[in-house]
């Protein structure tokens, strides 16, 4: 085939997959209008799913299946009035994709509600009789009417401050925004890393007035003060934060100092209030005025008390170091460091070290430690699932390495049901233990104790359902296949004791120090020390996954009004940023109560 007919036959695909997108977005906006279930359901396979991100429910939500899905739409569109699908220009064009095996036509849609403007995904595919019916539909609330985002055409004129002689220039209004002499914040965020800015940004282009404090010095120093090797373990592409992306010229991988210092600068750029060398020490709701009473520790030792309308909890999905009651860990002479406080191996050389767990933070300590020719072992206590950077994590990194605008990608990943998502992880990882039979094999040989999660679903899902669990390999498993790592498995210990570790055979293995590489609290934990138990108590349990398949309490509202969480990696906190600061807004509109 020439290149002509190549690209005759792509052109000819592509006006195909329109034409399937078109045709059935026209049925279903007939259909929906109708609010008739019948007609709703005969658009979907048996197997479909639906997954509503604020536009016609207010929640983060699914459905499944054809009946449930048509019963659901019919009733939920008296309130939500949606009309107007259509194939947005600008934005990726309908196209064959295969996903999850099945091909499909995908295709990205807009359509408007009676108080703002939607997206979607719709995946298509043939019925026994080549009909083309959808297996998902995803919609999404991306804008109020009326009180959409200040940026591109929309963005501030600057006629507050431009040419102002006499007056404030910019920096004399961002001086006074900050301190907050004259009102109170509308929102208090609580971290100033991934999570907290994203948040920040998005409320402020909403014009919700936003504090963020934070406890460290510096903007970005929760990731200058970690381990001193430390990059992230994903790639760039996938890992900007809202408006702006990071400069082309920038590594794959980010180191923890240059992602600390684009934190920094970005909080500049984006305009957010933040409050540095403070801490949030505790806070009380008060129903009748609607207001939280907001503890502040600042660095010099003197409180400030805010009273903001929301609480917005974005340090983490972890929060105090969790050190385990280890028999005999007390008697031992050395040094004990959590990994939290760990910086580098350098004053180590020669020594023995053993580190108590084998997480992606105990394996990146153990490569720190052995490049500074420090004697280490590694502690396992309980299973791992251990995954190569590059190329298995790399799999997951599938639909921003396809291209296209970050939006773009970044609706189709929240495009995913539970049901969908679990499906997909179990999938890639089968890849995965393909494509790291050899390292998997190595380390079994060596009495490493492996496995692939829960559901045969990766480290992806761990990290869901409980925060860790896994390695993201960068080389420390080839080492220790080879013997210049060590591995000691727990169950062979009987107890620490001042030279090292006493085994059950009567010997020791000694040991200069111990890093504790073993985790840390959940962010409940955080809430209980800041809110106090009977808190806890009414919102129940903070990450993890609920009973529905998504995450417990995370960019949603809580059975707290006011109290909002966020948390995870740089993509997930840019996404859903998104859909949090809509709903605060539309608290602040009236739009919506609490639950």
């Amino acid at each position: 085939m020439n290149d002509f007919d190549q690209a005759f036959q792509e052109f000819q695909a592509a006006a195909q997959a329109r034409r399937a997108a078109e045709d059935w977005l026209t049925a279903f906006e007939t259909a929906l209008t109708a609010r008739d279930p019948a007609r709703i359901g005969a658009l979907f396979h048996d197997d479909s799913h639906w997954r509503d991100i604020l536009a016609f429910t207010w929640h983060i939500s699914s459905a499944q299946g054809r009946g449930a899905i048509a019963d659901r739409l019919a009733a939920e569109q008296d309130h939500t009035g949606a009309a107007g699908f259509h194939l947005p220009p600008g934005r990726r064009q309908p196209r064959t994709v295969k996903r999850l095996g099945t091909e499909s036509v995908e295709a990205i849609f807009a359509f408007k509600t009676a108080i703002g403007q939607g997206a979607g995904i719709i995946r298509l595919s043939p019925d026994a009789q080549g009909e083309m019916k959808a297996w998902l539909i995803s919609t999404t609330l991306e804008s109020i009417d009326g009180h959409e985002e200040k940026i591109g055409v929309n963005r501030p004129s600057g006629s507050a401050y431009s040419r102002n002689f006499g007056g404030d220039n910019w920096a004399d209004m961002r001086r006074k925004a900050s301190a907050y002499d004259d009102r109170e914040p509308t929102v208090l965020v609580i971290g100033a890393a991934q999570a907290g800015l994203s948040i920040a940004a998005r409320l402020n282009q909403l014009g919700v007035d936003t504090l963020v404090v934070e406890k460290w010095p510096r903007i970005g120093d929760s990731w200058r003060k970690r381990y001193h090797s430390l990059a992230l373990h994903n790639s760039i592409h996938l890992n900007h934060l809202p408006y702006m992306e990071f400069p082309p010229t920038w590594p794959k991988y980010i180191p923890k100092d240059m992602l600390g210092n684009w934190f920094e600068f970005y909080a500049d750029a984006m305009e957010i209030n933040c409050w540095t060398d403070t801490e949030f020490v505790g806070g009380t709701w008060d129903a009748a005025s609607k207001r939280w009473t907001a503890t502040l520790k600042r660095g010099d030792g003197t409180e400030r008390t805010v009273h903001p309308k929301h609480l917005v909890f974005a340090n983490g999905v972890s929060s105090y170091p969790m050190i385990p009651d280890v028999p005999g860990l007390g008697d031992f002479k050395g040094e004990v460091i959590h990994s939290e406080g760990f910086d580098s191996g350098a004053d180590w050389r020669g020594k023995n070290a053993f580190i108590l767990g084998t997480g992606s933070s105990a394996n990146d300590i153990a490569l720190d430690l052995h490049s500074h020719g420090v004697n280490t072992t590694l502690i396992q206590r309980g299973s791992t699932t251990v995954v190569s950077i590059n190329p298995s994590a790399r799999l997951n990194e599938a639909i921003w390495d396809e291209g296209g605008a970050l939006a773009d990608c970044d609706l189709i990943v929240s495009s995913s049901t539970p049901p969908l998502t679990l499906k997909a992880y179990q999938s890639v990882v089968k890849r995965m233990v393909e494509l790291d039979k050899e390292m998997i094999e190595g380390l079994k040989s060596i009495g490493f104790k492996h496995d692939i999660g829960d559901d045969q679903a990766g480290h992806q899902m761990k990290y869901f359902r409980r925060g860790g669990g896994y390695n993201l390999d960068a080389g420390s498993s080839a080492l220790m296949i080879k013997g210049e790592l060590g591995l000691l498995q727990y169950d062979r210990i009987e107890r620490f004791n001042a030279e090292g570790a006493l085994l059950k055979d009567g010997t020791t293995v000694p040991a200069d120090m111990i890093v504790l590489a073993t985790g840390y609290y959940p962010q409940m934990e955080l809430v209980r020390r800041a809110l106090g138990d009977a808190m806890l108590d009414r919102i129940g349990e903070v990450w993890g996954l609920g009973p529905d398949g998504e995450l417990n309490n995370m960019y949603k509202r809580t059975k707290q009004e006011g109290l909002w969480f966020i948390a995870g990696g740089l993509a997930q906190c840019r996404i859903n940023s998104k859909y949090l600061a809509l709903q605060i807004k539309a608290m602040e509109l009236g739009q919506i109560g609490p639950l």
